[in-house]
């Protein structure tokens, strides 16, 4: 619940939460004349609230509050302390005639200003000033809200009635440059300033502490740089100097993210004497990034854990050899180290003695011309190192000896000679040793060389305590080889194309062996051994070969040939082929010849004949012939069809045995059978046709004569047209079930037999009659044939016609 328009130029009470915006205002109500203010919602007297109850309708809207009615003016009595409820009636007055008045607010115009200038330095004051233009039909300034952001985040808020709300930023640093704006709401509007951009140059000097201001040698400083006045993230960069030293010794960078120091360890060396460290900051500020000074630490004095090392050579002077040469090194230590450092002393880069325990390591050896040298003394204490070094001379006694030999490379059976010099020929006592095997004490070795004389020679010579050695010399005795053999595996066959291996071997002789395999007279691969064990050698031959392997060493023999080496190569059956010889279209009677053959393949091969749809070969050969014939003398429909071939041999895999291709074999007749068979057919035709024709000719005649023989019919018999009455059923059903009537007629005498002329001309016609529909007893009905005859004769005879039926061809 809110107060009044009207109300709001009393003054505000604390903020409490608006519905609208979510944000803290200021609002009050208060009454001028009485002293009575009221809150969001509430009276400030009891009074008060007992008063709306009794008008029994206080109303929940942002702009009206109740009104009091003419009920409670009557309740009210004068008691004591009427004068106050005459008071709370006026100012319910008042209110109530002021609830109906609506004022007009608008926001002119906004804008911030940042004193005093957009770009301050750090640490400088800085002021942000929003300025608000309203306008109101109101005599009284409305109550409104300035929020103020950062680069979009809310960091300010505050309600008020005047033009201008201030926010001030003492001594401003890096993490305070930003983009500024304000924004005023006043009621339901609102409206927002253009952004306003603020740098700050610079950064706060960082300060920089150490752990300690006394370190010795090889200890660690620990350094903290700090900027407590910034905020993260900052980078630091840590820098470390020699006094009096130009040039930084040591650099170290570190970000810290979260907070605004950093802690680096820094190791002392030992070269370092007085140490200072210097700290930067920097921090990034939009795009730029800001700086600090460089501050300087206070110095840390560096103290010695040992001094450097120091060489005494013994005996002073000159030393010669044989003397006792004695190599001393030293350091100082100092009372602060916890240990002593180790000492070690190296000739070149070996190290002859060392310590570890002490301040001193001593080098003690006899004196000879091989200690001559640069020696190094070197002292190690954790991560503190001190080197120093002496150059060593010793006289030579007596110089080295040297051995030599007649030959360095011998063959079997010849004489080795070796012998051992002194430049100056000095007397020395000499021996001559076979890898450390005393061979001769003289100065010269002789002897028949075998192959166990080979190996490294060296001589011995001594001049009271000095022995030295020579140089070695490498003597090779070759024994000879014996004759080389060649094999290779002959268990098994060699197939065209598959890999064979073929070995040489010279069983006695000295390695290193060479040896050298030749194929038909060209060399095909070459191959040493440092061992008497076979040389073996692969090939993939694709016919009959013959090889010869050549060996030889280090012996001055010619090179000796093995014997040759004959290998057979059976070549599988290779694309197999079936034809006919002529034609595939075979007459018949004639032979049929059919041809398999092969591209290639080693003898002997089998060869097999299969027709289409037999699991088992008609015809099977085997020949020393890429081809095989199979001849069928003479050929009939049996042999026409689908024919194939497959040939192998020893070389073929029983599951990879070769297929030809499918032949169609045809098988016609001869043209003579042809003729034959049609002329048979003709025949049996022709003789088919006599003989219906006869049995033909032979019906006609039966016909004809049964006729004649009823050329006298009975009277009754013929109607008044001299034609044979037909419509006795009785007779009709006789002739339907094989009655031949015939028979009655032969009986009978014809009237006109004795009066009709021999010679009388007769002519028959055949007419197909249908028959009447038979009775209800039989089953079938037919068509009969009429024969009529007709005499002709005189003019003066009487012409006579007779009929005759007979059943259909199907005996109805």
């Amino acid at each position: 619940m809110r107060p009044p328009k009207h109300c709001s130029r009393f003054p505000a009470w604390p903020p409490l939460p608006d519905q609208h915006h979510g944000r803290f205002v200021r609002g009050a109500w208060r009454s001028s004349h009485m002293g009575l203010c009221f809150s969001r919602g509430r009276f400030l007297t009891s009074v008060a609230w007992e008063v709306a109850s009794f008008s029994g309708a206080w109303r929940k809207s942002r702009t009206n509050y109740p009104k009091p009615s003419l009920t409670l003016r009557m309740q009210l009595g004068w008691t004591q302390g009427g004068t106050m409820w005459l008071r709370v009636l006026l100012t319910l007055l008042l209110c109530s005639s002021l609830e109906g008045q609506e004022n007009s607010f608008t926001i002119n115009s906004i804008h911030m200003q940042i004193l005093p200038k957009q770009e301050v330095q750090n640490g400088e004051n800085l002021t942000l000033r929003c300025v608000v233009d309203v306008s109101t039909t109101s005599s009284v300034k409305p109550q409104h809200q300035v929020l103020f952001y950062k680069d979009d985040v809310l960091f300010h808020n505050v309600s008020s009635m005047e033009n201008t709300e201030s926010y001030f930023i003492p001594q401003a640093r890096v993490y305070d440059a930003g983009t500024y704006k304000c924004t005023v709401i006043l009621n339901n509007k609102e409206k927002t300033t253009e952004e306003y951009p603020v740098l700050v140059r610079g950064v706060s000097d960082p300060r920089v502490t150490l752990d300690k201001k006394e370190v010795i040698e090889g200890g660690v400083v620990m350094v903290n740089c700090s900027v407590p006045e910034e905020k993260a993230p900052i980078h630091f960069t840590i820098e470390k100097f020699e006094l009096n030293v130009k040039g930084v010794k040591q650099k170290r960078e570190k970000t810290s993210q979260n907070q605004n120091f950093v802690t680096l360890k820094f190791t002392v060396e030992e070269q370092d004497h007085a140490i200072w460290f210097q700290c930067q900051a920097r921090i990034v500020s939009g795009t730029h990034v800001e700086p600090s000074r460089s501050i300087r630490s206070e110095l840390v004095t560096v103290r010695e854990s040992f001094s450097n090392p120091k060489f005494h050579i013994s005996p002073k002077g000159t030393i010669i050899e044989g003397d006792d040469l004695h190599i001393k090194c030293t350091i100082q230590v100092t009372h602060l180290a916890q240990s002593f450092p180790e000492i070690i002393i190296q000739k070149d880069k070996a190290i002859v003695a060392h310590s570890r325990h002490g301040n001193e390591a001593v080098y003690s050896v006899m004196a000879t011309v091989e200690h001559n040298g640069n020696y190094t003394c070197k002292v190690e204490a954790s991560r503190i190192s001190k080197v120093s070094s002496i150059v060593v001379n010793i006289t030579e006694l007596f110089s080295k000896p040297k051995l030599e030999s007649s030959a360095t490379r011998l063959d079997q059976g010849e004489g080795l000679n070796l012998w051992c010099s002194i430049p100056g020929a000095p007397p020395a006592n000499f021996t001559i040793q076979k890898g450390g095997v005393v061979v001769s004490q003289a100065q010269n070795f002789t002897k028949i060389a075998s192959e166990w004389d080979s190996g490294t020679y060296t001589c011995v010579a001594g001049i009271g305590k000095v022995v030295k050695s020579s140089n070695a010399v490498q003597i090779a005795v070759c024994e000879m080889l014996s004759k080389p053999s060649i094999f290779h595996d002959s268990r098994s066959e060699v197939i065209k194309g598959q890999t064979i291996e073929v070995s040489c071997q010279s069983i006695n002789g000295t390695s290193p062996i060479f040896y050298q395999l030749s194929k038909a007279s060209k060399t095909l691969a070459s191959q040493s051994m440092g061992s008497n064990e076979p040389a073996i050698f692969k090939d993939n031959p694709t016919k009959d070969v013959e090889y010869h392997c050549i060996a030889d060493n280090c012996h001055s023999h010619t090179k000796l040939v093995s014997e040759l080496l004959q290998v057979k190569v059976i070549a599988p059956v290779d694309e197999v082929k079936l034809s006919i010889l002529l034609n595939e279209e075979v007459e018949s009677g004639k032979p049929i010849v059919l041809r398999c053959s092969v591209n290639e393949g080693s003898s002997p091969i089998t060869y097999k004949f299969y027709k289409e749809k037999e699991g088992k070969p008609f015809y099977q050969v085997t020949l020393n012939d890429t081809h095989a014939i199979w001849h069928k003398p003479k050929a009939s429909k049996e042999q026409e069809g689908q024919y194939y071939c497959t040939a192998s041999n020893r070389a073929s895999l029983s599951k990879n045995v070769l297929q030809s291709n499918t032949l169609t074999v045809r098988v016609y007749l001869a043209p003579w059978k042809k003729g034959l068979i049609a002329m048979v057919v003709i025949g049996v035709f022709i003789t088919t046709l006599i003989l219906g024709a006869r049995c033909y000719f032979l019906k006609k005649a039966k016909a004809k004569q049964m006729p004649v023989e009823m050329s006298r019919p009975a009277a009754p018999l013929l109607n008044s047209n001299n034609e044979k009455t037909l419509s006795d059923p009785n007779t009709e059903a006789n002739r339907h079930y094989g009655y031949n009537e015939d028979v009655g007629n032969h009986a009978m005498k014809p009237l006109n037999e004795n009066k009709e002329p021999l010679t009388l001309d007769v002519e028959y016609t055949e007419v197909e009659v249908t028959a009447p529909e038979p009775h209800r007893d039989l089953g079938t009905k037919g068509t009969e044939t009429v024969y009529s005859e007709i005499r002709k004769a005189d003019p003066d005879f009487v012409e006579n016609r007779y009929s005759r039926m007979e059943g259909s061809p199907d005996g109805t």
